[in-house]
C-alpha cells in the first residue's frame, strides 16, 4: 500500500506535564506505526512544542510532528490550578483556527483527542469534517455541568470514545452522556521493552544504604499524596525497621514534602531523588513498590513495577490500580487515604510468606503484558477498522 493510500490518523495531546497520558499518547502512535505501518499514516500533532524532546524518537518509529503553531509551550504556566487552566484557555485560543486548517487540508480518517479534548470537540461541532473524531477519557474526570452539557452535545459527531480501565468505562455507561455503542475498553499502552535495558542510572548513594527499600515514583502532587505514604512509613518503622523510602519524582509539593521529611526526623531514612530518566533500574534495587495516590487512570508505575518482578502495593483508589490488583491476587491493596490502612499493608507484605510473595508477584508479571504495545495496537485496530467489521 502507497503512501496516499494510507489511513492517516492523527494525535492531539497537548500536555503541560510529563503525565502517564505522554507516554500512553507516545507509546500508542508509535506502536500503530510500527505494527500497521503498511496501513495507517501515523502523525502526532505538536500544538505548542510540548512533543520537541520527542521528535527524533517519533522520527525512528516512523511517527509523523505536524507543528502546529510555534514554541511557546516553555513559556507557559504549568503548575497550580489556575495558572494551569490559563495555559490551557491560552493553548485552545492559539490553536483554534491552526487546527481547523489543519484537518481541511490534511483530511485524516481519524483523531484520537487525549488532552485537552474541549478543542477538537468545539470544531467537529462547528464544521463537517471527514475525520472521524475519537474521544480518549482517562482519569478521573469531574463530571461537572459544563464538560457534561459539552461531551452530550458532542456525543452524535464522536466516531468512538475509549476508556483505559473497565471501572472508568462503566462509569462513562452509567452517565448515559454517549451512546454505549461507542463507548469502547482500550488498555493504555505502557509496557515499552526499549526502556528495560539496564541504564545504570540508579543513585550510587542508594547503593551504599544497608536496609531494603520501599519505592515510589510520580510527580510530587496532592495526587500522588506522597504526605500520608511518609506518615503511614513512619508508622511502619515501629514496627519494622528493615527498610528506607525512595521517591522519585518533582513537583510543587517538594518544599512541603521536604519539610514533613525533617519534622518527623527521617531525613536519613526517606530518600527525595528527583526526576530521573529511567526507573527501571530503581525497581531493579528495589523490594516492594507503593502507590499512594488518591485518584489514577491505571496507575502506570504499578504495571512497570510489575513487569520488572517488583512487589505492589496500592491504594484503592479509582480507577484502575484495584482493577490491576484484582482482589489482591496482584498484590496488596489498602484503603485509599485510611489513617493506618498502608501502615498495616506493609506489616502484611513485610510477613507474607515467600511462596505466597511469589505467586502474586507472577500473577501481576503475566497482567502487564496486556498493556504492552502490540495488545494496545492490536485492540486499537479493531475500533478504528469497526466499521469494516460490521
Amino acid at each position: 500500500m502507497n503512501v496516499k493510500s494510507k489511513k492517516k490518523e492523527f494525535y492531539w495531546s497537548p500536555c503541560l506535564n510529563k503525565v502517564g497520558t505522554v507516554i500512553s499518547t507516545k507509546n500508542s502512535a508509535i506502536a500503530l506505526a510500527k505494527y500497521k505501518k503498511d496501513i495507517y499514516n501515523v502523525s502526532v500533532i505538536n500544538v505548542c512544542g510540548e512533543w520537541n524532546e520527542y521528535i527524533e524518537q517519533f522520527k525512528k518509529n516512523g511517527v509523523n510532528v505536524i507543528n502546529l503553531t510555534f514554541n511557546y509551550h516553555s513559556y507557559l504556566p504549568k503548575t497550580g490550578f489556575l495558572k494551569s487552566r490559563f495555559s490551557y484557555i491560552l493553548i485552545f485560543i492559539i490553536s483554534i483556527l491552526p487546527l481547523i486548517l489543519c484537518l481541511k487540508k490534511q483530511k485524516p480518517n481519524f483523531i484520537i483527542s487525549h488532552l485537552i479534548t474541549s478543542l477538537p470537540l468545539f470544531i467537529m461541532r462547528l464544521f463537517k469534517f471527514e475525520t472521524k473524531f475519537i474521544l480518549r477519557i482517562s482519569g478521573f474526570p469531574k463530571l461537572n455541568v459544563f464538560r457534561r452539557f459539552f461531551w452530550k452535545g458532542s456525543s452524535k459527531k464522536l466516531y468512538k470514545i475509549t476508556c483505559p480501565t473497565k471501572e472508568l468505562l462503566q462509569k462513562i455507561k452509567h452517565e448515559n452522556i454517549f451512546n454505549e455503542d461507542k463507548i469502547c475498553f482500550l488498555q493504555d499502552a505502557i509496557i515499552n521493552l526499549d526502556n528495560y535495558k539496564r541504564n545504570n542510572n540508579f543513585d550510587l548513594n542508594l547503593k551504599n544504604l544497608q536496609k531494603k527499600i520501599i519505592l515510589s515514583a510520580g510527580r510530587l502532587t496532592k495526587q500522588k499524596n506522597y504526605k500520608y505514604l511518609i506518615k503511614e512509613y513512619s508508622k511502619f518503622l515501629n514496627n519494622c525497621d528493615d527498610y528506607d523510602l525512595v521517591i522519585l519524582g518533582e513537583g510543587e509539593e517538594r518544599e512541603e514534602i521536604s519539610s514533613l521529611i525533617e519534622k518527623l526526623n527521617l531525613s536519613e531514612r526517606v530518600h527525595l531523588v528527583g526526576r530521573v530518566e529511567n526507573v527501571y533500574d530503581y525497581m531493579q534495587n528495589s523490594d516492594v513498590f507503593v502507590l499512594s495516590s488518591l485518584w489514577e487512570e491505571l496507575g502506570f508505575v504499578i504495571v512497570e513495577a510489575a513487569f520488572k518482578n517488583l512487589f505492589i502495593v496500592s491504594s484503592n483508589c479509582p480507577n484502575g490500580p484495584k482493577e490491576f490488583i484484582d482482589n489482591n491476587s496482584c498484590g496488596i491493596l489498602f484503603e485509599n487515604n485510611e489513617f493506618e490502612s498502608l501502615k498495616d499493608a506493609l506489616i502484611n507484605f513485610n510477613n507474607l510468606k515467600n511462596t505466597d510473595m511469589i505467586k502474586k508477584k507472577v500473577n501481576a508479571k503475566k497482567k502487564s503484558h496486556n498493556y504492552s504495545k502490540f495488545r494496545h495496537h492490536t485492540k486499537l485496530c479493531k475500533i478504528l477498522n469497526y466499521e469494516n467489521q460490521v
